[in-house]
């Protein structure tokens, strides 16, 4: 039998964690393995994976003040729709495919809420913050990956995932590409680890609503003001994360309690990097820490 979804709950934070800040920290992807395995495991059928964890990132995209911030996580599988965890969102593969070998394919639709700078309480910049309050965003579109099993040995595997997002809230009324690689090998039946890579693109409503500055903010003093600046899309960061999934009952396909540590790093690109939110009051090098704990039945 195959055991696509052997280690898929575990990398569950992590890819939750890597959008839940207010920041741009990166997707992970979801890791998928297939290839001969136990004879049953808890990600057979239908299963399902609830947790919190704890982040520690920059208080908005570019900022260079730093937050800690609890989030929710779930995952699961219910009658062959797969549930995944995205940015402050969820995603519903209602195509995924498992051949012996692969390479395995996945399809469906993603969402997710952007609240960057939509609480000037949450911003610690005053600076920034007396340039007001965003809109909420909620970014729908479609999700679509493949998956190679068994690259290096019987249990790792390399995903290639695409989530195409467009705000349907008339916030920033543009839209976001966000592709990502990830590469997902157990260390020992208990630990597994995941490295991952990824980018976003975003067009020029999206860059216009998150990084132009509007000249002369009554707001604040003259010497505190920010020149104008008006933003374009184009690339919006790149980074690369780094988990670590431990199971506290030693065995990572029967489900239980497990713990998760991940690490990212994501450097802000084009306007993103050059627009006076970044460029004078932040720092284009944006990191992520969280921990997580969770159970899956």
């Amino acid at each position: 039998m195959t055991i696509t979804k052997l280690f898929a709950g575990v990398a569950a934070f992590a890819i939750a964690a890597s959008f839940a800040a207010p920041a741009a920290a990166q997707d992970q992807g979801e890791p998928g393995v297939t290839s001969e395995g136990p004879d049953e495991t808890i990600f057979d059928g239908d299963y399902l994976s609830v947790g919190v964890g704890l982040g520690y990132a920059p208080s908005f995209t570019g900022s260079d003040d730093y937050v800690t911030f609890v989030f929710p996580v779930v995952q699961g599988s219910f009658r062959g729709i797969d549930i995944n965890p995205r940015p402050a969102g969820v995603a519903l593969d209602f195509l995924s495919t498992e051949t012996e070998g692969g390479p395995n394919f996945s399809l469906g639709i993603a969402g997710r809420i952007n609240t960057d700078r939509t609480d000037v309480d949450d911003i610690e910049d005053s600076v920034v913050a007396a340039y007001g309050e965003l809109d909420t965003a909620i970014e729908v579109g479609p999700t679509v990956g493949v998956s190679f099993p068994a690259v290096l040995n019987p249990y790792d595997s390399l995903t290639f995932n695409v989530d195409a997002l467009w705000d349907v809230a008339g916030a920033h009324d543009g839209m976001k590409i966000a592709p990502s690689v990830a590469y997902f090998t157990p260390l020992s039946q208990a630990i597994a680890v995941s490295l991952s890579a990824s980018a976003t693109y975003v067009d020029d409503d999206y860059a216009d609503y998150y990084y132009s500055v509007a000249p002369n903010n009554p707001n604040l003093p003259i010497g505190s003001r920010l020149p104008g600046f008006q933003a374009e899309g184009g690339f919006e960061s790149v980074g690369t994360n780094l988990l670590v999934a431990y199971d506290l009952g030693g065995n990572l396909a029967d489900g239980g309690v497990s713990l998760i540590g991940i690490g990212g790093y994501s450097h802000l690109l084009g306007d993103a990097e050059d627009t006076p939110f970044t460029a004078i009051r932040g720092d284009a090098d944006q990191w992520f820490a969280a921990i997580g704990i969770g159970y899956t039945f």
